[in-house]
This record gives structure tokens, C-alpha cells and sequence, in this order.
């Protein structure tokens, strides 16, 4: 007969590895990911609570955003954001996200998805349509819903042959009310980003993906899809203070605790990295807006924060395929 010390230490030998897996998951959701999301999402683990990469979001319009951080700061950001929005520009944004990845920058992909079967572009994305007619083959929903989400899949899948990895967030603000994926419910919502997700991994085979959840300011577990569909997970606010963002970190916290790291995917104004560092309010990334939100800054304080050790920018990112690829298996 075995000691009851003897059975407990036995037990915590095979239990303790799953329990940090389940703390600090630090694997891909898609187990069948490609080894550039592997290295890029093991790099991303491994700076979580250290540092915070800097984001900057690109539109085609207005001022040249890149130019203007360059000009101001001398660095550039680590994290390119670039949008599905526009048809006509969409391959553009393919070859600016290989550019930026072969440069030595990470490229994340957003969509301001109009309603399907309602037409593009921002206005549209933020009109109603019955998400339940999406699901009902035959409807102009259907249809447009599957064409969109076809015709997306190929620009992946052109960054996917060229050994890109991509930071995917679609559906962003998700638990708003003004974007139509939004408007009603969770469980619709769940519906559609595992009915997106599922396609893309399972039958588009899109490795190359590391999936963003991307909450509004006041994140809600109701909306949360499970850990088996979500790499990385964050809110947004477009507040007036450089704050760290606490309660807002705190409340991403309590649905994905440790499990996969938390980004700040849009802001107005970066958070202060000494306030962060001194609240322990590490965001694994932050993206600041285009156009007139880039402009409204006081370039001073951007400068501060580009400048500072606890940022991210892209001369800092190292060649992540030669660092990472080997250090852990994900």
C-alpha cells in the first residue's frame, strides 16, 4: 500500500506542469501554427511584463504616420497596423505587411468588415444586418458573408507563402454596440469569430495567424470565445490621460488571467511607461491611432516614450526567427 505523502507528491509531480500550462499557457492556439507564429508568438510571450512594444496604426490617407514618428522621435514603431477596409487597397496592404516583417517590423491586420451584403468601407461597417441569416445558405447574407470571408482568406494566405506571420484582429471592439457584428449578443458574436476562426485553421490552413481579441474599453467574460480560439486578448479606449489603463488591464485580467498575454490594441494617447512600470500595468503592445490622433500629440511626449527602455521600437526587435525559432517549442 502506498503512502498517502507518497500518492500526494506523486500527484503533484504529474498535476504542477498543467497547472503552469494553464496559468501561462504560452502556446498557440492553432497547434498546427507555422514557425514564424511560433517564434513571433514566443517573442512576444517572453517580453510580457517586461517591456511593452510600441504599435502604430497606418492609414493610406492623410499624413505619411511612419514619416512623422521618424521625423519626431528618430525610431519607428515595432507593431504596424494595417485594415482590410478597402478593396482597392487591400493588396497594398498585403505587400506593406511582407515589407515591414522583412524588415524586421510585426504586422498586425485588422477589418473594418461592412455588413455583408450591404457593401464596404467604414459607414457600412457599422450598419445592422440579421447575423442570423449569415448561417442560413441561400440568403444574400450568406453568400456575401462567404465571399468576403473567401476573398480574405486569399490575401492571408499570400502572407502565409511568404513566411509571414500575422497579428489577425477582426471583429475589433467587439462588445460595442456599433459595429454589426455587435449589435446582437455574445453568442452571436462567439458564433461568428469561431465560424472565422475554424474556417481559416481548419480549412484554409492559415498558420500563420496569431488570433486578437479585441475588446471596447469595458471588457465582458460573456463575449470571450475560449482560450482554444484566442492567442492574445485586449481592450481599447480612447481616453484624454496618458494613464496606465489599470482597470481596464485589470478587467482583461480577470478572463484570461495569465494565460495569454494583454494588449492595449488601439489607443489616443500611449499609456506613460513610468506610470506602467510603477503599477506593474505591462501591456504586452500598444497601437496608437492614425491620422489627427498621431498629430494631436505633444511630440515632446511622444518622443519620451519611443525613447524610453521600457518601449519596444523597431530598430530594438531582434531577428526573430534566428532568436526564437528553437528556444521553445509552441
Amino acid at each position: 500500500m502506498i503512502p498517502f505523502r507518497v500518492k500526494s507528491l506523486v500527484l503533484l509531480f504529474l498535476v504542477f506542469p498543467l497547472l503552469l500550462t494553464a496559468q501561462n499557457r504560452q502556446t498557440l492556439s492553432n497547434r498546427k501554427a507555422s514557425k514564424q507564429a511560433k517564434a513571433l508568438y514566443s517573442y512576444i510571450n517572453d517580453m510580457y511584463g517586461k517591456k511593452m512594444l510600441s504599435g502604430q496604426m497606418w492609414a493610406s490617407w492623410g499624413i505619411d504616420e511612419l514619416k512623422y514618428i521618424q521625423d519626431s522621435t528618430g525610431k519607428q514603431p515595432a507593431l504596424r497596423g494595417m485594415d482590410f477596409i478597402d478593396r482597392r487597397q487591400n493588396q497594398q496592404e498585403v505587400q506593406r505587411a511582407i515589407d515591414w516583417w522583412k524588415t524586421g517590423g510585426i504586422p498586425t491586420v485588422m477589418w473594418h468588415w461592412g455588413a455583408p451584403s450591404v457593401g464596404q468601407g467604414y459607414d457600412n461597417s457599422k450598419k445592422p444586418v440579421s447575423i442570423d441569416s449569415i448561417f442560413i445558405e441561400g440568403t444574400p447574407q450568406y453568400k456575401a458573408f462567404w465571399a468576403e470571408l473567401e476573398e480574405k482568406g486569399d490575401l492571408l494566405e499570400q502572407l502565409k507563402k511568404a513566411k509571414v506571420p500575422v497579428l489577425w484582429r477582426p471583429f475589433h471592439e467587439l462588445n460595442g454596440n456599433w459595429f454589426w457584428w455587435g449589435k446582437q449578443g455574445p453568442e452571436n458574436f462567439k458564433r461568428l469569430w469561431i465560424t472565422m476562426y475554424d474556417y481559416y485553421t481548419k480549412k484554409r490552413k492559415l498558420n500563420n495567424l496569431i488570433w486578437v481579441l479585441c475588446y471596447t474599453g469595458k471588457p465582458d467574460s460573456a463575449w470571450y470565445p475560449g482560450d482554444q480560439y484566442v492567442d492574445i486578448a485586449g481592450a481599447d479606449t480612447y481616453s484624454r490621460t496618458n494613464a496606465p489603463q489599470e482597470p481596464m488591464f485589470q478587467a482583461m485580467k480577470s478572463i484570461v488571467g495569465d494565460r495569454v498575454p494583454i494588449t492595449y490594441h488601439e489607443c489616443g494617447i500611449p499609456p506613460d511607461p513610468d506610470s506602467c512600470l510603477s503599477k506593474g500595468i505591462m501591456w504586452s503592445w500598444w497601437m496608437e491611432w492614425h491620422t489627427s490622433h498621431l498629430q494631436k500629440l505633444d511630440p515632446k511626449y511622444l518622443r519620451y516614450v519611443y525613447q524610453h527602455d521600457a518601449v519596444i521600437t523597431k530598430d530594438e526587435v531582434p531577428d526573430i526567427m534566428k532568436v526564437y525559432r528553437r528556444r521553445r517549442r509552441l
